[in-house]
Parts: structure tokens; C-alpha cells; sequence
């Protein structure tokens, strides 16, 4: 983003950017020694309110800030935390005016997903760390910027991948370390919902309380429509990424953690299409993307029309070896020799509170991330490569160190995006 008009923006918008509130805004600092108390900022507020409530509820933090670009969503939650906290955040509409705050620790960034990168860059620039919700970004040349800015400002960057901090998991995961299947051959991803068909989108006035020039942020500007905000974007390339990168990247992001993958697919291939909902998204509701690593493969199975899943579970990841079958439907996980006769279960908990817990530890005592973004932003490229195949319609051929597709300048010109001027992201 340019910093003429980074800081014009924020001048501008600063006294619509600050709402007002009748709770006492008193500082922590009084009642905690330097240094141990964190401040937090949280920006998007549908996903953020939960994540705002798991962060004000871990010792030694403090929730100073919720942004978001509906009024209605700030002073709610605004008024809950006061309620259940006894101290009122501040109230912002700009994340920005969190980022100008030399006492702010942490951005929660749980936006529109056109919005992860772009944030997520500027808050590592302004010297906070991130907790950002998945899938991190909208495009290849995003993910590749969001690590890029991690590390030259040295800042921790936590992807929303909650899973990777389940006890249960890890100890999932080192069964496959340890031979439990044998060598892992193909690894398969899943996930179901019974999304209904979209309501027509109209031209509207913008509602009362919704900054929609600040909620397009660095996407290419369109006039208001209804239907869009606050959860329907998903299902449009502006802004989202499909169910592929909704709820595809956590099962993609379980598919690379156990095999322990740190290159990227020789080949993609994505099938499907707007099978069952007639209506006016852009996004497929049936999709099977192929990840071919020439010694293994990987597939991921999305149904947006349909709850019947595989594994007796609507989300979950299967992997199958040369001496059994490693099974992730839900909190725990099953092993099955050969024959398909079970041979071990483990179920646990889940939640946010440990990969809350995992990004605090690694900003106060260094703890490596469960969810660093290179890492999990490696899972994320397969949700970007399998969108592309999609929209140019046949198979990539990818560089395995970069992930760059070869070969295909079609394909090569969806690995970034379009920006509105002037909000194009730089590290």
C-alpha cells in the first residue's frame, strides 16, 4: 500500500474510525508489572468476536481494540467485553488507528480473506505480531509477501490452522512419524455443508453503519450490492477464495502436516463445477482437486449441497500407507491395518484456546508457532493452485521448490491479483 495514501486514508477516516462508548477505558498497566501484560487489537468481527473473547479470557492480555467496518458489530462486542472483562475496548473502524498504537502487541486479523495479506503486511511493518485467521490470503503472490514480511520485520505470524495445536493431533501425527501405517502413498481431504442457493444480489444503498469503501480496502471497487456482507463474498473471486479455501485449506493444511511436506505438487488438476445451487456465485459447489507429488498424491473433496461425508464425519482427512490407514474425522483420530480392522482410537478436545495459548507463549517466551505462516501458507498455495486449474480449466504444471506454475501465462496471471490504485500491498 502506498504510504502517501496509507497515511491520507488514515487522517481522513480517523473521527469516523473512532467510536465512542460509556465504559471506563482505565489501562492494565497499573495492575501488572511491564512487560507481562499483552495488547491485543482485533479486526473483523463476525469470526474475530470469538477469537476477541478466547484472547480477553488468557491471563495477562487485554483486549484494547475491535475494528470493524459495521458499526452495529464493534459496539456489540465492545459491550459484551466491557460486561465480562469490566474494561471497554476502543472502537475502530480503521485498523490502522490499532497499528498507529506503539503499546498495541498483536493484530487478530479475522476479515474478509481480500483483506488477510494486505493487513497482515502492514501490521508486521508497523512492528506487531499477527494472529491471522485462515486462509491468510487471497492469491499466490499474497502468500509469498505475508512470509516475505515475517521475515524482514521479525515478527511472529500465526495462521488460523487450530488444529495444528490439538494435543490430540500431535500425537496423531507422530503415530505416522513412528511407521504406524507404513509409507504414506495417497492422503485424501474432505469437506461437506448444505449451503442453500444464494439470495439474489440487488443494487442498494449502503446500510447505515457500513464503511463499504473500507470493507473493498485493496479490491477493485464495485457498487454496493445485498447479499454479499457479512458472509456470502466467499462464493466470489473478489474476495474469496471458494469452499476450497474456506474450509478446504484446513484439510489440506492436516494432509501436508502429516506427511511433513516442504515442497509444493509437480501437477494440479481440479474438477467440478456449479453442479446443485442455481444462483449467482462464481465459486464451484462440487469440486475434487488432485495434488500430484510424483511419489504421492493428495486430493481434496468439496460438497457445498450435501452433509454425507466420508469417515462418518462431514470434514476430516484419510491417509493410507503401505501397512494401514491413518483416519482424522473430527477431534481424533483411528488407525486400520490393511484388512480394515481397527487397531487404535484416540478422541480429544478442540477449540481456539490452545492455538491462543501457542501464538501468547511464542511472542513472551519464544515458542516456536504451531501455525508459522510459511508453513501453513504452503498449505494454503494448494487451495490457490487447485482455484486456478479450476478457472483456466486444466491441469498445472508447478515448480516443486516455488510452487510457480510453468508454462501457462494464463494461469500465471491469477498467481496475484488486481488492486484498487493505490492499495497494492509491498514488503
Amino acid at each position: 500500500m502506498s504510504e502517501s495514501l496509507d497515511r491520507r486514508s488514515f487522517l481522513g477516516s480517523t473521527a469516523a474510525g473512532g467510536l465512542a462508548l460509556g465504559f471506563s477505558t482505565r489501562s492494565w498497566a497499573a495492575d501488572d508489572a511491564p512487560g507481562q501484560r499483552l495488547r491485543v487489537g482485533v479486526m473483523g468481527l463476525s469470526r474475530g468476536a470469538a477469537l476477541a473473547r478466547q484472547f480477553a479470557q488468557r491471563p495477562g492480555v487485554e483486549v484494547a481494540y475491535v475494528c470493524d467496518v459495521d458499526r452495529q458489530r464493534v459496539e456489540r462486542l465492545a459491550g459484551s467485553l466491557a460486561e465480562t472483562t469490566g474494561t471497554a475496548p476502543q472502537m475502530v473502524s480503521d485498523f490502522r488507528r490499532i497499528l498507529d498504537d506503539d503499546d498495541v502487541d498483536a493484530l487478530v486479523v479475522a476479515s474478509t480473506n481480500h483483506w488477510h495479506a494486505p493487513a497482515t503486511i502492514l501490521a508486521c511493518a508497523a512492528g506487531k505480531h499477527v494472529y491471522v485467521e485462515k486462509p491468510g490470503s487471497h492469491n499466490p503472490r499474497e502468500a509469498e509477501m505475508m512470509v516475505a514480511a515475517a521475515r524482514k520485520y521479525d515478527r511472529k505470524v500465526q495462521v488460523g490452522f487450530q488444529r495444528r495445536s490439538w494435543p490430540v493431533l500431535h500425537e496423531a501425527m507422530q503415530r505416522l512419524r513412528d511407521g504406524a501405517i507404513g509409507e504414506i502413498r495417497l492422503v485424501r481431504g474432505w469437506y461437506n455443508s448444505l449451503r442453500g442457493p444464494l439470495a439474489p444480489s440487488q443494487p442498494a444503498d449502503v446500510p447505515e453503519g457500513l464503511d463499504w469503501d473500507l470493507w473493498q480496502g485493496p479490491a477493485p471497487r464495485i457498487p454496493y450490492r445485498t447479499g454479499l456482507v457479512p458472509y456470502n463474498w466467499h462464493w466470489f473471486w473478489n474476495w474469496g477464495n471458494g469452499e476450497l479455501g474456506n474450509n478446504g485449506s484446513h484439510g489440506l493444511d492436516l494432509c501436508l502436516w502429516g506427511l511433513a511436506m516442504t515442497r509444493h505438487p509437480q501437477q494440479v488438476s481440479s474438477g467440478g463445477g456449479i453442479y446443485f445451487l442455481e444462483d449467482t456465485q462464481e465459486t464451484p459447489d462440487s469440486q475434487t482437486v488432485t495434488y500430484d507429488y510424483g511419489d504421492l498424491m493428495v486430493t481434496w473433496e468439496g460438497r457445498s449441497a450435501h452433509l454425507r461425508g466420508f469417515e462418518g464425519s462431514r470434514f476430516g482427512a484419510a491417509f493410507f500407507g503401505t501397512k494401514g490407514t491413518l483416519t482424522l474425522p473430527g477431534n481424533g483420530y483411528a488407525i486400520y491395518e490393511m484388512r480394515d480392522k481397527l487397531i487404535e482410537e484416540r478422541d480429544g478436545s478442540g477449540g481456539d484456546t490452545p492455538h491462543v495459548d501457542n501464538f501468547l507463549a511464542a511472542i513472551r517466551d519464544d515458542a516456536p508457532l504451531n501455525g508459522e505462516v510459511e508453513t501453513c501458507q504452503r498449505s494454503t498455495m494448494l487451495c490457490h493452485l487447485g482455484s486456478i486449474a479450476h478457472r483456466v480449466g486444466r491441469t498445472l504444471h508447478c515448480d516443486p521448490q516455488t510452487g510457480r506454475i510453468q508454462d501457462d501465462p494464463e494461469a500465471m496471471k491469477l498467481w496475484a491479483r488486481d488492486y484498487e490504485p493505490g492499495w497494492e500491498p509491498q514488503v
